[in-house]
């Protein structure tokens, strides 16, 4: 895999794990219960107009264009494993900016990602 194409792909996956901690930024201004039967539509526009759940929708726009262009380039069986750095980055944005806490098996869990996304891009360095 060349420098162009793991950028695409790690672009890609920031976006993507931008969106979802927009999204949760902007679920958690909703309240407990946003979809009761007489506040749906209340709820709706809430998110229409706020601008974590905007930014994050473009941010998921913007992820899957990026995704198709990286998927032109690299094969699935390498470009997909690489989905689970989104999980490190939403982990890390959870932590710092939401105020979510993290395990001492999480940050493990987040270095065996690490590991294994390392050996899946050598080993596309090095084939075919």
């Amino acid at each position: 895999m060349n420098l162009i194409s793991f950028g695409l792909i790690l672009a890609g996956v920031v976006l993507n794990a931008l969106a979802q901690s927009l999204l949760k930024a902007g679920a958690n201004s909703l309240g407990p219960d946003p979809w009761a039967q007489s506040a749906w539509l209340s709820t709706l526009l809430k998110i229409l107009s706020n601008l974590p759940f905007l930014v994050g929708f473009a941010c998921y726009g913007l992820s899957l264009v990026i995704w198709i262009i990286a998927l032109t380039r690299v094969p699935v069986t390498v470009a997909y494993p690489m989905l689970s750095i989104g999980y490190i980055i939403n982990a890390l944005i959870a932590r710092y900016w939401l105020g979510e806490q993290l395990s001492v098996s999480g940050w493990a869990g987040m270095a065996l990602i690490c590991i294994g996304v390392t050996m899946i891009a050598r080993s596309a360095t090095h084939a075919g």
